[in-house]
């Protein structure tokens, strides 16, 4: 079999599988166990239909790092849960019943075998690039998130499987993709979205500038350092109105870069990604499966791994 790596952005999957999975899948003690059951149904689905040799559980070991918080004050600024006396600062603001759900989905898949990776100071979209890049092997990125679509390498073989209309309804992103949705090519995509910005992560982007805007800048003079010579030039071939937007934006595109740009150099040490044909601990497994509901989809995916 042709070696294929599959990064999935595990926080983006069990997110869309909380609240797309009915609160009433429960554990025999009653605690909601949908987040869990639903990420292993995505893992199933998704190893049946792709067959990866290697695979990992990208995981955010810190979903707001400090640096690009210092960089750009207002990044994910919207996600920060309210502090409560003691609460350590910056707390994603996640529901309780999910989050009680986190640590049964750590000891699954730790019990199936399945790498989980993360890295200090580092979110999931960093760790990804990090393995994405110089995989020596096509690459499938699971998830959700459009900031990876800057990853997209057609000649590397490194795609991302787009999950926002749901797992099943993925969409495959390629270059030709971007291309035609956007007018961007993948390695243009990073400055686009610092040019038009995201709400979602609290990028403001450049005012005035959209999507329509970006692209033309981009194609006209290819990357985001052009772009703000052709606006400091005053002889640079710039429309006035795009001139003036970007040179009152300069202290933003100065610091946005660094903050939009995914890690592709983290030191991740030596990882083994192989995906098991057969549970690490099947005693655990089984002891988890039993205590959490969750003997059906474990024994699903436990069946498709050994295919």
């Amino acid at each position: 079999m042709n070696s294929r790596l599959m990064l999935l952005d595990t926080a983006s999957l069990y997110f869309r599988a909380f609240f797309g999975v009915p609160d009433s899948v429960v554990a025999p003690n009653g605690m909601p166990v949908n987040a869990v059951r639903g990420l292993l149904e995505f893992i199933n689905r998704l190893v049946d239909e792709y067959r990866p040799t290697h695979l990992a559980c990208c995981w955010d070991n810190d979903w707001r790092p400090q640096w690009r918080v210092d960089l750009l004050p207002s990044y994910k600024a919207h996600r920060v849960e309210a502090p409560r006396p003691g609460d350590t600062p910056d707390i994603e603001e996640v529901p309780d019943p999910l989050e009680q759900q986190i640590p049964i989905i750590v000891a699954v898949l730790e019990a199936f075998g399945i790498a989980i990776v993360g890295a200090d100071h580092y979110e999931a979209d960093d760790v990804i690039g990090t393995l994405a890049t110089d995989a020596g092997m096509p690459v499938d990125i699971v998830t959700g998130d459009r900031d990876l679509f800057q990853l997209v390498d057609d000649e590397a073989g490194v795609r991302v499987l787009y999950t926002a209309r749901g797992v099943g309804k993925h969409e495959r992103v390629t270059n030709d993709v971007l291309r035609e949705k956007y007018a961007v090519n993948a390695d243009q995509y990073a400055a686009f979205a610092t040019l038009r910005g995201d709400t979602s992560d609290g990028l403001p982007g450049v005012p005035g500038v959209g999507d329509k805007t970006a692209a033309v800048l981009l194609n006209r003079f290819g990357d985001l350092d052009a772009i703000i010579a052709a606006a400091q030039d005053p002889d640079g071939d710039m429309g006035p109105g795009p001139r003036g937007k970007i040179k009152a934006s300069l202290d933003y595109l100065a610091v946005a870069p660094q903050v939009v740009a995914v890690a592709r150099d983290i030191d991740l040490g030596d990882r083994d990604l192989t995906l098991p044909s057969a549970p690490h601990d099947p005693e655990m497994l089984e002891a988890i499966a039993e205590q959490w509901g969750l003997n059906s989809p474990v024994e699903r995916l436990r069946e498709t791994l050994a295919r």
